[in-house]
C-alpha cells in the first residue's frame, strides 16, 4: 500500500526523500526498495486515499502517451527502444544570467537527486501511481538565475523526425511545447525526472530528461526535454494550440471540470477495475492550491 507522499513542504527544502514502494511492486520491480506504512490519520494528512498501490513497472512503461513514438499507448515502447539518449544537450536561455548549452550531466551537477513517489492523472481518466528519481526544476533554475522579469519557464522536447516517428505525421505541431508559471516552476513538488523504478528513466516514458508535476494533468508532462526557456509573458504550449477549448495552460486535476467529450469526476487506476473519485489538483491541494488563489478554475483551467 502506498502511503506516502511529501507533506508540506518549505519551497527551501531540498532534502531527498526516501523511496517506499507498495509490497507487490516490491516483489515485481527491480531496483524497488523498503515497505512502508503510515497510520490512518498520517494518511488523511497527507491526503493519500487507503488504496494507493505503486503501479506495477510493466504497466507503468508499456503504456504510454509519447506521440513522437506513436499514437498508440503500447507504440512507445517499441518505437523508442533505438532512441540515442547520449550526449544529450539541454539549452537554458530566456530571462537568465547564464544561459548556455548544458551537457545534461553538467547541468545535473552538484544537484540533489531525490526519489518521490508521486499519483499521476491522465486527462483521458486513468491515473497511476509512479515512484520517481530526479532533480528539483527549482534547483536547476538557481543555478542559471533567473532575471527579474522572468515569470514563466518554457520546456520543449527534441525535435528529430529521424528518430522520432511521430513527428513525422502532422498530428501536433512539432516540437512539443509546455510551458507553468515561475512560481509553478519553482515549487519544490515539481521535478525533472532522470529515473523511475530505481533506475534510469525508458526511453518511453520519458529519457533523458522529463517533467513531472504530479498535481497537473499527463499531457504537461513533456519528455526527451532539449530547452528550458525563461519569459515575460506565458508561453504557447502544444495542446493548448492544438485543441484549446480541451486542454488549457495550467492543466490543474480539477474534479468539478469536466473536458468537452468526457467527465473528470472519475478515474480508472491502471490495473484496477472500478473507478476511484478523482481528487482536487489530484490530492496535492494541501501543497499547491494556494498558487491558485483568487483563480476562477472553470477559465483557467
Amino acid at each position: 500500500m502506498l502511503i506516502r507522499r511529501p507533506d508540506d513542504i518549505a519551497a527551501s527544502e531540498i532534502t531527498p526523500e526516501s523511496l517506499y514502494l507498495s509490497r507487490r511492486a516490491f516483489m515485481g520491480a527491480a531496483g524497488a526498495v523498503a515497505l512502508a506504512t503510515a497510520s490512518p490519520g498520517a494518511a488523511r494528512a497527507l491526503g493519500v486515499q487507503p488504496k494507493d498501490e505503486i503501479t506495477p513497472e510493466e504497466d507503468a512503461t508499456s503504456y504510454n502517451n509519447f506521440y513522437e513514438f506513436g499514437l498508440d499507448k503500447e507504440e512507445p515502447k517499441e518505437l523508442a527502444k533505438n532512441f540515442k539518449t547520449r550526449p544529450w544537450t539541454v539549452q537554458v536561455d530566456g530571462l537568465v544570467k547564464k544561459p548556455a548549452a548544458y551537457a545534461l550531466d553538467d547541468l545535473l551537477k552538484g544537484l540533489a537527486v531525490m526519489d518521490r513517489t508521486y499519483r499521476h492523472r491522465c486527462v483521458e481518466a486513468w491515473s497511476m501511481v509512479i515512484p520517481w528519481r530526479g532533480v528539483a526544476l527549482k534547483d536547476i533554475l538557481a543555478k542559471v538565475e533567473p532575471l527579474p522579469s522572468a515569470k514563466y519557464v518554457e520546456l520543449t522536447t527534441l525535435l528529430d523526425p529521424t528518430q522520432m516517428p511521430g513527428q513525422r505525421r502532422g498530428t501536433l505541431n512539432w516540437p512539443y511545447r509546455e510551458g507553468l508559471r515561475l512560481d509553478e516552476a519553482m515549487h519544490p513538488l515539481t521535478l525533472l525526472a532522470t529515473g523511475m523504478y530505481g533506475k534510469t528513466i525508458p526511453n518511453q516514458n520519458g529519457a533523458p530528461l522529463r517533467l513531472v508535476t504530479p498535481w497537473k494533468y499527463g499531457f504537461k508532462g513533456v519528455k526527451s526535454i532539449v530547452r528550458i526557456r525563461l519569459t515575460e509573458t506565458q508561453p504557447r504550449t502544444t495542446w493548448s494550440d492544438a485543441t484549446p477549448n480541451e486542454y488549457g495552460f495550467f492543466a490543474n486535476v480539477n474534479p468539478t471540470v469536466d473536458h468537452p467529450r468526457w467527465s473528470q469526476a472519475k478515474e480508472r487506476r491502471i490495473g484496477e477495475f472500478l473507478k476511484r473519485n478523482t481528487l482536487m489538483f489530484n490530492g496535492y491541494a494541501d501543497q499547491v492550491a494556494s498558487m491558485y488563489s483568487g483563480m476562477d478554475l472553470r477559465k483557467f483551467y
